[in-house]
């Protein structure tokens, strides 16, 4: 298969290829190199890019449906508006990637890495995303109903105003995370670090936070401070065996909610 002069084929040398609105769909393209490829608004529908290099190549507005890109390295790549509902994206490098409205929606991205990742206002209901690394990643005003966070990182990301309504954080590291305003309602929190991060006016209304720390819980002089849940919706929470020693639940509303020693808040 050739386009525009280049070959289309597994472990090709595409590097700095103009294929700009190409139809690739469904193209073997393994392990192929493809750093500063401009990729703007193609069709790899279906494509294979297992293993394929990517860093810092244009895929605005890219269709990449089912795309298999397992282990793909799409560090620093510009994919503003680009479609990967269902893709598969494990143990992908995504470092810095800018994934402003991205559509991630299903796609599987267990064990990727997401650090410093830009997913403003992204689609990422239903995705799995266990043990993925999103340390400081952007993800406000997105879209992460029922996505599985599965013992993920999120130390130090901003989750401001997102949606994950039953999504599955259990056992996730949301250390000095920022979450104000996010809804959490219906969501697994179960044994969750939240220590020195801000829920304040979050929404965590039938949450489930049994056994989370969210406590100061940090060294001395680390420069964290204490989780912060002012004015957050914490009703028919499970708190039950939550540490919230320190924790800032001034105006928080607890009523239905389970509290640490098994009782009912009224």
């Amino acid at each position: 298969m050739e386009v525009n002069g280049y070959k289309i084929e597994p472990g090709a040398n595409l590097s700095g290829a103009d294929l700009g609105g190409a139809d690739l769909g469904g193209a073997d393209l393994y392990g192929s190199d493809l750093t500063y490829a401009n990729l703007t608004g193609v069709s790899l529908y279906d494509a294979d890019l297992t293993g394929a290099n990517l860093r810092g190549a244009l895929l605005r507005g890219a269709s990449l449906q089912y795309a298999e890109l397992g282990s793909t390295d799409l560090s620093g790549v510009q994919m503003e508006g680009a479609n990967l509902d269902g893709a598969n994206l494990a143990e992908a490098n995504l470092f810095t990637a800018n994934c402003e409205g991205v559509n991630l929606g299903g796609a599987n991205l267990r064990g990727a890495n997401l650090m410093l990742t830009y997913l403003f206002t992204a689609d990422l209901s239903e995705a799995s995303l266990r043990q993925a690394n999103l340390e400081r990643a952007n993800m406000e005003r997105a879209n992460m109903m029922d996505a599985d966070l599965t013992s993920a990182i999120l130390q130090g990301a901003k989750l401001d105003s997102a949606n994950l309504s039953g999504a599955n954080l259990s056992g996730a590291n949301l250390t000095d995370t920022k979450l104000r305003h996010t809804i959490l309602s219906g969501a697994n929190l179960s044994g969750v670090n939240l220590s020195s991060s801000n829920l304040s006016g979050a929404n965590l209304s039938g949450a489930n936070l049994s056994g989370a720390n969210l406590s100061a819980g940090a060294p001395a002089n680390s420069g964290f401070g204490a989780f912060r849940g002012a004015g957050a919706n914490l009703r028919g929470a499970n708190l039950s065996a939550a540490n919230l020693s320190a924790a800032n639940l001034s105006g928080a509303l607890l009523r239905g909610a389970t509290m640490p020693d098994g009782s009912i808040h009224d």
